[in-house]
């Protein structure tokens, strides 16, 4: 568990810094409606690609859409970023032995971080939800107290929507989680392929994702601390 609290305030500190050079400009342009689109407040953040904005009316995802939003989830430059800091945290608590260290050990940290996360995410943001019909994009909250918005965006790990809108189980996160760290011990050294090792996968994953609903519930008044952007 450790491992999941040093990724998560790695991902928290360091990815939204290395946002501001590829925020799109503020302001709506005379064809641009934001109740019809998905939030471009986080777009250089890992998962940013699937955040709705606070009070947004957004149609449904199409299985296709579902597929391509995994799709440019997985091959985003900031899914380099992510695997980068988890192979390094990996490689530096020696997780996995057999991988060894220098250059080529943390090359074989590196493809497992990629891989694990762009099977997760293809589970997590298409398999499931077009078999579940449920919504894979995090909507953000944008109102109330600290706790109260950690509280929801942690929730969201449990709780999403289907196509049409109504609260459901989060199965695409509880089940597609599971399902991707089953896939990716098939690549993993044969002493990683326990179920408590595979178990142990699955909760880092879901508490990555979790740490991510956070960064994107707060990342409008990160923008606007920060980078001195419109909250608008």
């Amino acid at each position: 568990m450790r491992t999941v609290a040093i990724a998560l305030i790695a991902l928290g500190l360091a990815v939204p810094a290395c946002s501001q050079t590829s925020s799109p400009p503020d302001g709506p342009t005379p064809q641009d409606n934001s109740k019809d689109k998905p939030s471009k407040r986080a777009p250089g953040i890992v998962g940013g690609r699937r955040t709705v904005a606070a009070g947004a009316q957004v149609p449904p995802l199409s299985a296709k859409d579902k597929f391509m939003l995994a799709t440019r989830n997985s091959f985003d430059w900031t899914s380099l970023v992510r695997a980068g800091l988890v192979a390094g945290i990996g490689q530096a608590r020696d997780s996995y032995p057999e991988f060894h260290q220098g250059a080529a050990g943390f090359g074989r940290y590196y493809w497992h971080a990629y891989a694990d996360q762009a099977v997760s995410n293809y589970f997590t943001q298409f398999i499931v939800p077009a078999a579940t019909h449920e919504d894979p994009r995090y909507y953000v909250r944008g109102h109330g107290g600290f706790f109260s918005r950690t509280g929801y965006a942690l929730s969201r790990l449990f709780v999403t929507r289907t196509d049409s809108g109504d609260p459901t189980v989060n199965l695409s996160e509880i089940i597609g989680s599971g399902a991707a760290a089953g896939v990716s011990s098939r690549y993993y050294p044969q002493s990683e392929r326990t179920w408590t090792k595979t178990g142990q996968r699955w909760l880092i994953q879901v508490g990555i994702d979790g740490g991510l609903n956070v960064v994107q519930e707060f990342w409008p008044n990160i923008r606007h601390g920060v980078f001195r952007k419109s909250l608008d």
